[in-house]
């Protein structure tokens, strides 16, 4: 199967860039309502990792008297990630996709330019192995 059935694409996908601001990606976030965003190159469009509300958490918690004011001035690659989740190419096999789907809430897919080309949700993936399972299953009980 081919694993851009699946992808939402870059155009649909709210992320942020890595000359953005604290405050910004704080803005995208929550205007979005995400628990974690991806962070692209803005010159070459590039897959540079990905912010989590947690990163966001610590990051707060070590800068003393933070204030909105002062996030305008804090860049996004300041923040210390704790980890990202790991892209895979659009070439990928669905069982790899699927094992970097359990340890992840979304995938990244980049190009073979590393070019980040949109996001593969888990909840897109269990839907339709939930899909598979159902039509699997009304097909034994019709034997």
């Amino acid at each position: 199967m081919n694993i851009l059935f699946f992808l939402t694409p870059k155009s649909e996908v709210a992320y942020i860039y890595d000359t953005d601001s604290l405050r910004q990606a704080l803005e995208k976030m929550e205007n979005h309502r995400y628990s974690a965003i991806p962070i692209i190159g803005k010159e070459d469009g590039r897959y540079i990792g990905t912010l989590t509300e947690g990163d966001l958490l610590w990051n707060i918690k070590d800068c003393e008297d933070l204030s909105l004011k002062d996030a305008e001035e804090i860049s996004i690659m300041e923040v210390k990630r704790n980890r990202d989740n790991e892209p895979v190419d659009v070439d990928v096999n669905m069982e790899d996709l699927i094992n970097k789907s359990m340890n992840q809430n979304f995938v990244p897919v980049i190009d073979s330019g590393k070019c980040f080309i949109g996001i593969i949700k888990r909840k897109d993936i269990i839907q339709y192995l939930s899909s598979k399972l159902v039509k699997a299953q009304q097909a034994l009980q019709d034997r």
